[in-house]
């Protein structure tokens, strides 16, 4: 019996091992492309139960951001923590996209809102991927440093808020890796590793289209219940973001995206002004 999207998400969820996760991620992402491409044999999107938190690795260990040690970035160690950071966001990531579609497959929504979250899912096991193997390249792998305990904190949060998910994952969260991945980028090749410059473009390129997917649903949410988006985005994100935003932030991916500057500059002056 051919199982169900929101079930071969769920399957996902429930894998620990990083690279069993990823593995499985793309297994599940060529099917639905596969079925997809067949309309003769579609994949049903169907519903799941998925679990509250995604199965983890027993490492890294998760600490509080305040005591994950800092490392200055200009050092070889430095440069392996922001490896091993950027690969837990993608890990994280990876279960975030699947998530989404297991959490909220009973939305009636366009197949193309599937179609995306698959796509963006399927990106980020091969940018998790990606890291480890420039991790692994650099002596280290994933898990030997500790790592952020509240990535999974913005799930949990919108667990049963749909536009308060798109809000605060891909429109604040992802969208701050469009701020803050050219200077990792430049960090690299001053340090002449081409290879993480390399892998760090491939990221950059592809989570563009990852915040677009969110600016796009969330629009088209806001449409369809004839509300105007940016008051709304305005109170999700104060309502689920407790970190603030803060600028600088990268104004012209920001709009590529499809996030105007309206969206988030008011938001940051709030923070400045407290």
């Amino acid at each position: 019996m051919t199982r169900t999207l929101a079930q071969m998400a769920t399957d996902v969820l429930l894998t620990a091992d990083g690279r069993e996760k990823t593995a499985l991620s793309h297994k599940y992402a060529a099917l639905w492309r596969a079925s997809r491409a067949d309309g003769a044999k579609p994949i049903d999107v169907g519903t799941a139960n998925p679990p509250l938190r995604p199965a983890r690795p027993a490492k890294p260990e998760l600490l509080s951001p305040r005591d994950v040690p800092k490392r200055k970035p200009g050092t070889p160690e430095g440069r392996i923590a922001i490896l091993h950071a950027i690969a837990h966001i993608e890990l994280n990531a990876v279960d975030l996209h699947w998530d989404l579609i297991a959490r909220f497959s009973h939305v009636p929504f366009p197949i193309g809102f599937f179609d995306d979250w698959v796509r963006a899912a399927d990106e980020e096991s091969k940018h998790y991927n990606l890291m480890c193997d420039r991790l692994e390249a650099h002596g280290s792998y994933y898990g030997a440093l500790p790592a952020h305990a509240g990535m999974w904190q913005a799930a949990e949060d919108t667990i049963d808020d749909l536009m308060g998910r798109l809000a605060v994952v891909p429109m604040v969260l992802e969208a701050r890796g469009l701020d803050v991945t050219p200077g990792m980028i430049k960090l690299f090749q001053q340090a002449k590793d081409k290879d993480t410059v390399a892998a760090l473009d491939v990221i950059y390129a592809e989570e563009v289209g990852h915040v677009s997917y969110g600016s796009k649903w969330f629009h088209f949410l806001c449409g369809r219940e004839n509300i105007d988006p940016k008051p709304v985005f305005h109170a999700l994100v104060r309502k689920y973001f407790h970190g603030g935003l803060k600028p600088p932030f990268n104004d012209e991916k920001r709009a590529e995206a499809g996030i105007p500057p309206d969206f988030y500059w008011p938001l940051a002056d709030e923070i400045t002004k407290r």
